[in-house]
C-alpha cells in the first residue's frame, strides 16, 4: 500500500514496496524468516501493521482507508478485527491533485499534501494476542542520524533499476537498514544511498510495505520508531519507476503520535467497559 498516491501515480511519492535492495548485493542476504519479527501484521492483499499491545495494531491510515479490514494475520494466524480508528488529521489525496501530478510530471504539490496529513490508524482486535510479545514505542526525539531497520513483504527491486512495473505487492519477507537523514514534526525520512556510500544491507521500502515497521535500537531491544508511509523523488513522475538511489523514504514519526495512540487505546477500552457495565 504505499499506494497512497498510489491511486495510480504513485510515482512521486510512490507507495511503498517489499524492500528495494542494493543492486550489488544478493537478494538472499536481505530475506529473513517470519519468526524474526512476529509482531508484523499482514493486511489483506498488501500492507502491514505492528502489534503494540495484545489487542491493538498500529498502521498507516491509507492502508485501512483503501480496503475493508475484517481480519489480519499475525504470527501466521488470522485475527478478527473489532474496530478501526483513523487519526482525525488524515486526508487522502484528491483525484484532481493526482491527475495534475501525473499529467505534468511535477509531484511537488502532491508531496506537500502528503506531508501535511496524519497517516496513522489503530486497529483493535476482537481477541487479545497471547502468542506474540508486543513491541515498545520509541518515545525519544533524537531520531536524526540514527540507524534503523525496515521490514516488509511488498514489491522488490534494486536501487539501480527501481521496481518492476506491475510486480506483486506481497512477496518474501525482507529486512534492510538505513540512516535517518531528516526529521520534522510528523515524519522521519531516510535516503537510499548508492553502493559507494551505503550501509552493507542498505535499502528502502517499496509498494506493499506501507504500515511496516521502522525499528530503532534502544539498549538491547528494538523499538518502533516509525511506519512506512510514502516514498519521494525529484524525478519526473511520467517516467518514474520508484525507489531508486537518491530517493527518500518518508515514515510516520511514532514519537509524535505516542499521546494519540495511548489516549485512543485507553479511551476505546474505557468505552467498552462502560458499555459492558451498562448492559448489566
Amino acid at each position: 500500500m504505499k499506494r497512497y498516491l498510489f491511486l495510480a501515480l504513485f510515482a512521486v511519492s510512490s507507495a511503498a514496496s517489499a524492500i528495494i535492495i542494493r543492486d550489488d548485493i544478493e537478494d538472499e542476504k536481505y530475506q529473513i524468516p517470519a519468526s524474526e519479527i512476529p509482531v508484523l501484521a499482514d493486511f489483506p492483499g498488501e500492507g502491514h501493521g505492528v502489534l503494540i499491545s495484545p489487542q491493538w495494531v498500529v498502521t498507516v491510515a491509507h492502508v485501512v482507508c483503501m480496503q475493508h479490514v475484517r481480519e489480519i494475520v499475525i504470527n501466521g494466524l488470522p485475527r478478527k478485527v473489532e474496530s478501526v480508528v483513523v487519526h482525525p488529521g488524515h486526508r487522502m489525496p484528491p483525484e484532481t491533485l493526482v491527475k495534475e501530478a501525473l499529467a505534468s510530471g511535477d509531484g511537488s504539490k502532491l508531496r506537500a499534501f502528503l506531508a501535511s496529513s496524519d497517516d496513522i490508524a489503530l486497529v483493535k482486535l476482537k481477541v487479545p494476542v497471547t502468542d506474540v510479545k508486543t513491541i515498545s514505542l520509541y518515545r525519544g526525539r533524537d531520531e536524526l542520524g540514527r540507524s534503523v531497520q525496515l521490514v516488509g513483504k511488498g514489491a522488490t527491486g534494486n536501487g539501480h533499476e527501481g521496481m518492476e512495473p506491475g510486480s506483486p505487492h506481497r512477496t518474501s519477507l525482507r529486512r534492510a537498514f538505513n540512516v535517518i537523514s531528516s526529521v520534522d514534526t510528523r515524519w522521519i525520512t531516510y535516503t537510499f544511498d548508492p553502493p559507494e556510500s551505503a550501509l552493507p544491507l542498505e535499502g528502502m521500502s517499496g509498494n506493499g510495505d506501507s504500515g511496516g515497521p521502522i525499528l530503532m535500537r534502544e539498549g538491547r531491544q528494538w523499538q518502533l520508531a516509525g511506519l512506512v508511509s510514502w516514498d519521494s523523488s525529484e524525478r519526473d513522475l511520467r517516467m518514474y519507476r520508484g525507489a531508486r538511489y537518491g530517493d527518500g523514504g518518508n515514515n510516520v514519526r511514532i514519537s509524535h503520535y505516542v499521546a494519540w495512540i495511548e489516549s485512543t487505546m485507553s479511551g476505546e477500552d474505557e468505552k467498552e467497559r462502560e458499555e459492558f457495565a451498562g448492559g448489566g
